[in-house]
């Protein structure tokens, strides 16, 4: 099978193709695409004194700088550095910024290392362009939106269902003051990148009709895509109606069990347990204002009580005496506040395998 042309660009994204990112860290830590991987020809400094010196001197002079940083055992390690992710990713390309000079560059200095490896016509804006433009095609067509108090499952079920885009999985972030993940949330440029990418997906299966997770402007530190946010805000909602132990359940799940696997997992045990400790405090603390700050002392003593608990016998038990007042006497009332003034947008209600089979039937 021949390759793509590198044009087509709902293929790249469709075969999650490997994709070697040629821009300097700072411009790929600003944003990329999932199956991008940073190799600049450039360092972040060697960008600045090469863009300085085009300012003041023209492309000429700024070429010839680029070659003078970039030469010798420099250009050698960066070289091997390429060749080596070419072998491993045959089916791959490479990008810059415009698919200018620094991807001719690169691509020539293969050529010379024996390699013929493909850049994408456009680069990175090309391809920001298109995943921009596709997010804005999906909000253009038909959607449900799933609703619930929190722990009703809604994040699992857009997963599971063929249709559903998870928008938090994209942000990387639950959505709530206990949101964050052990390693830190995704910019808004690789938040959109990711959703657009699920949506190309999608779309290449045939599928017209999404559904989301009822969701705010916001999900930790990024924003929902305006024109997601705001086809979100006419869609038809429906809502999971479990009960609280149920709930309960997949808190504890999501914001204990899990989270203290993943700190340990990555910092150690010791130090794990340290900061999956300061996590749920510091989910507390964001909300003390809201809870009062009679009710925050009560219930900040009953989860760090729950965390010794847990580290001393394992027990989880003791965790119920905080997350059962949070879910009822905060998230719950807040939620059915928020969902009281989309009461006209309400199709259906069920527990969530009724609101499962009702939107997979659609």
């Amino acid at each position: 099978m021949s390759r793509p042309n590198c044009e087509d660009f709902r293929h790249l994204f469709v075969n999650d193709t490997p994709l070697m990112d040629m821009r300097a860290p700072v411009e790929f830590t600003q944003g990329a695409f999932p199956t991008s991987h940073s190799r600049p020809l450039m360092t972040d400094d060697e960008r600045a004194a090469v863009g300085t010196c085009y300012k003041n001197k023209g492309q000429d002079a700024a070429i010839d700088l680029g070659h003078k940083l970039v030469n010798g055992d420099v250009k050698a390690e960066r070289v091997a550095q390429w060749k080596a992710f070419c072998e491993a990713n045959p089916d791959g390309y490479l990008y810059c910024f415009r698919g200018g000079l620094r991807s001719q560059i690169t691509q020539q200095w293969l050529k010379e290392a024996g390699i013929d490896y493909p850049f994408i016509t456009g680069g990175y804006k090309a391809l920001r362009r298109y995943l921009v433009d596709t997010i804005d095609e999906v909000a253009a067509k038909p959607m449900s939106i799933v609703a619930g108090n929190t722990g009703s499952g809604k994040t699992i079920m857009v997963n599971v269902l063929a249709n559903g885009l998870d928008l938090e999985g994209a942000a990387h972030h639950r959505g709530s003051s206990f949101g964050r993940y052990v390693t830190p949330q995704r910019t808004q440029i690789a938040f959109e990148s990711d959703l657009a990418v699920q949506m190309v997906k999608k779309l290449d299966r045939g599928i017209e009709h999404f559904v989301f997770e009822d969701e705010g402007k916001n999900i930790g530190c990024v924003t929902v895509p305006l024109s997601i946010n705001r086809a979100m805000q006419e869609a038809d909602i429906a809502v999971i109606d479990d009960p609280v132990d149920v709930r309960l359940a997949r808190l504890l799940d999501d914001y204990v069990v899990k989270m203290q696997r993943d700190y340990v997992a990555h910092y150690g045990e010791e130090q794990g347990w340290i900061l999956f400790a300061e996590y749920l405090e510091k989910g507390m603390f964001n909300i003390r204002k809201r809870l009062g700050l009679e009710r925050y002392e009560v219930m900040l003593k009953s989860q760090q009580h729950a965390v010794k608990m847990m580290q001393s016998n394992g027990s989880l038990t003791e965790h119920d005496a905080w997350l059962a007042p949070l879910l009822e006497q905060y998230y719950d009332p807040m939620y059915t506040y928020q969902l009281s003034k989309k009461a006209d947008r309400i199709v259906f209600r069920g527990d969530y395998h009724q609101v499962q089979d009702w939107l997979a039937a659609r």
